[in-house]
């Protein structure tokens, strides 16, 4: 039993010695320069600037008026507020001569696919067509339809399916 009792005493005081408080010290950070000049501090994390890479497809978004345009029902034609988009589009692609894009065409979800495919290519050639008359390189765009398969707004009624029939040009970066 005396055996047993200094086992039990022994283990405790070992568990207590581990339990004690171990001595921290708070490291603490130098305060910022003070500038006393008048000239500005190089910016740090806080104040840097969350504007996109130049060239790149967030560039494009920021920059242009829209990337994309809408049509009619059943339509594909390039009207005034179309024109004027896609001249905002050619503006900033000018810039990056380099630039390859891809004007996608989509339709709303009323039609056979097969209708909508072909409808789609007849949109984003529409768009195609108009940027080149304004002085972009051809071999620079590609373009493809998805038809109906990538609605941007979903909904069966004429709100969703003005949203749907669009040509969206994205670049690539």
């Amino acid at each position: 039993m005396a055996v047993r009792t200094f086992v039990l005493m022994s283990v405790a005081a070992i568990a207590l010695a581990g339990c004690t408080k171990k001595s921290t010290t708070t490291a603490t950070l130098p305060s910022a320069p003070v500038n006393t000049a008048g000239e500005s501090e190089p910016a740090g994390p806080s104040q840097l600037s969350n504007a996109p890479v130049p060239g790149s497809h967030a560039d494009f978004v920021a920059s242009v008026s829209s990337d994309r345009i809408f049509f009619g029902t059943d339509g594909f034609d390039v009207d005034a507020e179309d024109q004027a988009i896609l001249r905002s589009q050619a503006t900033w692609l000018a810039r990056y001569p380099n630039k390859q894009f891809t004007i996608e065409g989509h339709c709303d979800e009323r039609g056979s696919r097969e209708y909508n495919i072909a409808l789609g290519e007849r949109r984003a050639n529409a768009a195609k067509n108009y940027l080149v008359s304004l002085g972009i390189d051809v071999s620079r765009i590609t373009v493809i339809s998805y038809g109906k398969e990538r609605p941007s707004a979903l909904g069966s009624d004429e709100g969703a399916w003005a949203q749907n029939r669009r040509a969206v040009t994205v670049t690539i970066d």
